[in-house]
């Protein structure tokens, strides 16, 4: 009887085993494979990118072995006559009325063979065992976010544990999984949901010392522990201490998922700052080829344009994919990449960019009518000495918006074109606006007198070149007045300018040669040998100088040719847009420079304040429209847009809207640029409340700091109140050098206060410049301190 039982129990195990052969994904349910070909979540491993080994290995399952395996069991013949043997065979007719829901599995299991006593008896080998035991897997969180009706943590949860146990079956209504009941173990889940992560730390310890039985959930220790890496990337991550980042990183990388795609920015950018840029391009490739979510694609290209190059960022952008209607994902934003391709092509000549790009930004030049596009055409091509090209795009850029940039990349295109005197005019109304400006200026004055033949200069623009030079201490330009005054038969004012240009710069052979030959057709014999013996064994030509008395002019202007002129250093980088304060009106009447003015030379250049502005694109913002309706970055766009067409109160509105974006360089920009705007309307108040909405650069806060203050004291002297504009001009003077028209404001405070001593040496020093305002203010001190005299 025991035999034919053991027979019955055999042939229905045989007859399941069997019939799952025509159900696969049933069959491998039942051994623990798991479908084939389901998706293991990838992990981005430090120093390499590679699937990450799903646990418990999911290989195809090879249902003929199965089944071969099967028959062999049940058709291998006994290994020692038995008796029972016959009884089980008798009885095995009965095995199917247990699987009677299965008919086909009598059909399929048609062999009667006997079944072997040692299958029967003894238990099956690891071998042949149908399924390992599924692990354990802890649902304690997702009780948790269940409980609380948190369905986006508890979807992530799920994702979690399915890519920890791929043969887990979330349950079908995750809601109505049941609470936890362990109301301590509840408290600690909250204070992770809160992340109070130091308090869940401490909870853990004073319940596992009152009950020593305890044990916290591992998913619980494993999340704490991942939160708490988290956090520590993220904090060394906004301190730049970014080979912190990577170590974090390396210990933790179950955050390098899709998921946690702003751990996966921040390592990136840690790997490139930290000169591993393969590494950090690496990870961003990881981030397109992997992460599907289109708005975080699309942010990782961009940020990725602000840290790789040009050519690693073409590797990223092959990885694009379609999108409707026949345009790819990264169209939104290709207008600015052009513009900062072409950007880096301009401090790169060597760097070719690709047609495509040339090409977009010229359409966009043309159809938006941007002079920052048109400036980056036109530093482009005259990197690359296309002046023809960059002296177009440089006028459309000027002809658009008059600016310091627009000017000097004109400039440079003249000067190459060999029209200095175009070039000088065009620069001189932005001559001090920067050390770029004020070098390229200076470059046309020197190329403008150095024409042949020389040129027809009216005498207003001599003076004010005159001016400048003598103001800059340039002595290419000095050298070449002193070519020009001999082209004029003007030898005493030529050695006098030589002069000047030896003592600025001692070691100027032509400027030498210059004074030496003038001196020699001035019979000046004395000064001759005196030259001749400095510049013995340095100067073969100034040493053995003949007699030039016989020299004409023209000879002069001939000799003259023969000489190299010294050329002027021209700028290789181009600036950056500024926004200058005008400048105070110090040019007095420009005088003939002659001898003793030329030596005596030089009163102290003026400079004005710049406020360095962070990238921006100019958008038409002639229509009102509610800044409220625009996403961030198009908000800031429109607010500069504003202040260029000098409407600060609706750009206030626009940098408020700019000021909700999520990106810190945007809110940053948004600040600077509604304190700018407050600036501007007079509201200096309001402006040094809008400069604390977002962390500024140490630069930035030193230039509101300072402008705000200059603003305070206008208002101030406006009301009367004349000891508090000194007030706010000292406390401005300790952080930058006070300017001429704030000079002469000082003095009237003094002269208002009646301190006419004090009034008269500010008005003296501001006059020295020569400012007009100062030189008017003198004669109002005058007026009140000696009426008599002025009647």
């Amino acid at each position: 009887m025991k035999s034919s039982l053991v027979a019955v129990s055999a042939a229905v195990v045989v007859a399941t085993l069997v019939t799952g052969l025509k159900d696969r994904a049933a069959l491998q349910e039942r051994f623990g494979l798991g479908p084939a070909g389901k998706p293991v979540p990838e992990l981005m491993m430090m120093g390499r990118i590679k699937p990450a080994d799903a646990p418990g290995g999911n290989s195809e399952f090879n249902a003929q072995l199965v089944a071969d395996k099967i028959e062999a069991i049940t058709s291998s013949p006994p290994p020692a006559p038995d008796t029972s043997a016959p009884d089980a065979a008798a009885q095995q007719p009965e095995a199917p009325p247990p699987v009677a829901s299965q008919p086909a599995a009598p059909q399929t299991a048609a062999p009667p063979a006997p079944v072997t006593p040692p299958i029967v008896s003894e238990p099956p080998t690891p071998q042949q065992a149908a399924a390992p035991p599924p692990p354990a897997v802890d649902e304690s969180a997702l009780r948790y976010f269940a409980s609380r009706g948190d369905k986006l943590r508890l979807q992530a949860e799920i994702s979690r544990l399915q890519a920890l146990y791929p043969n887990w079956v979330p349950p079908a209504d995750p809601l109505a999984v049941p609470q936890n009941g362990d109301k301590q173990l509840e408290a600690m889940w909250q204070l992770y949901s809160d992340g109070r992560y130091a308090e869940l730390r401490k909870a853990i310890a004073d319940r596992q010392a009152a009950d020593a039985g305890w044990q916290p959930p591992a998913d619980l220790l494993d999340r704490l522990d991942v939160a708490e890496a988290r956090a520590r990337l993220i904090n060394a991550s906004d301190l730049k201490q970014f080979a912190t980042v990577v170590d974090t990183a390396a210990a933790t990388p179950s955050l390098l998922t899709c998921s946690e795609i702003d751990i996966l920015w921040r390592v990136a950018e840690a790997f490139i700052r930290t000169e591993r840029t393969q590494r950090g391009q690496d990870a961003y490739t990881y981030i397109l080829k992997n992460c599907p979510n289109p708005a975080e694609r699309q942010a990782t290209v961009e940020k990725a344009s602000t840290l790789l190059a040009y050519q690693p960022m073409q590797a990223l952008l092959a990885l694009e994919r379609p999108a409707s209607e026949g345009s790819s994902e990264f169209d939104a934003i290709r207008d600015n990449l052009a513009r900062r391709f072409m950007a880096e092509g301009n401090d790169d000549p060597n760097l070719a960019i690709a047609p495509d790009y040339v090409a977009r930004l010229e359409k966009l030049a043309a159809t938006q009518g941007l002079a920052s596009d048109a400036l980056l055409l036109g530093w482009y091509q005259l990197r690359r000495n296309n002046d023809a090209d960059a002296e177009k795009w440089f006028r459309a850029a000027r002809a658009k918006q008059d600016s310091a940039a627009a000017s000097q990349g004109l400039a440079l295109a003249l000067i190459a074109r060999k029209a200095p005197q175009e070039a000088e005019e065009v620069m001189f109304r932005w001559r001090a606006d920067s050390e770029d400006a004020t070098s390229t200026y200076l470059a046309a004055t020197a190329n403008l007198m150095a024409l042949q033949p020389p040129a027809d200069l009216a005498e207003d623009v001599l003076h004010r070149v005159a001016a400048e030079v003598i103001a800059r201490k340039y002595a290419p330009t000095a050298q070449q007045f002193g070519w020009y005054a001999r082209s004029l038969n003007q030898f005493q004012t030529a050695a006098r300018w030589f002069e000047t240009a030896l003592a600025w710069k001692p070691d100027d052979e032509p400027s030498a040669y210059g004074l030496v030959i003038t001196r020699e057709q001035l019979s000046d014999r004395k000064g001759v040998l005196d030259l001749q013996r400095a510049w013995a064994g340095r100067s073969t030509r100034i040493t053995k100088l003949e007699d030039t008395s016989s020299l004409t002019p023209n000879a002069v202007a001939t000799e003259k040719g023969t000489l190299a002129p010294q050329q002027p250093v021209q700028p290789t980088q181009p600036p950056r847009p500024t926004a200058a304060q005008p400048l105070p009106a110090e040019q007095g009447p420009a005088q003939q420079p002659e001898p003793e003015v030329a030596v005596g030379a030089a009163r102290p250049s003026l400079q004005t304040v710049t406020v360095q502005r962070g990238p921006r694109q100019t958008r038409g913002c002639s229509t009102t429209i509610d800044a409220g309706q625009l996403s961030p970055a198009d908000a800031l766009s429109r607010g500069w847009c504003l202040m260029d067409i000098n409407r600060p109160m609706e750009a206030i509105s626009a940098f408020e809207a700019a000021l909700q974006s999520p990106a810190r360089k945007v809110r940053e920009d948004a600040a600077y640029g509604q304190s700018l705007a407050y600036l501007r309307a007079g509201l200096s108040g309001n402006a040094a409340v809008a400069a604390t909405k977002a962390p500024q650069n140490r630069q930035r806060a030193a230039e509101l700091q300072v402008a705000i203050l200059a603003d305070r004291a206008l208002s101030a002297f406006d009301a009367g109140r004349y000891r508090e504009t000194l007030i706010y001009l000292d406390q401005r003077a300790q952080l930058q050098q006070e300017r001429i028209d704030l000079m002469v404001l000082r003095g009237y405070c003094y002269l208002n206060l009646k301190m006419y001593g004090d009034a008269t040496r500010i008005f003296e020093a501001a006059a020295a410049t020569g400012s007009r305002d100062a030189a008017r203010a003198l004669a109002d001190v005058r007026n009140v301190t000696h009426p008599d005299v002025n009647d």
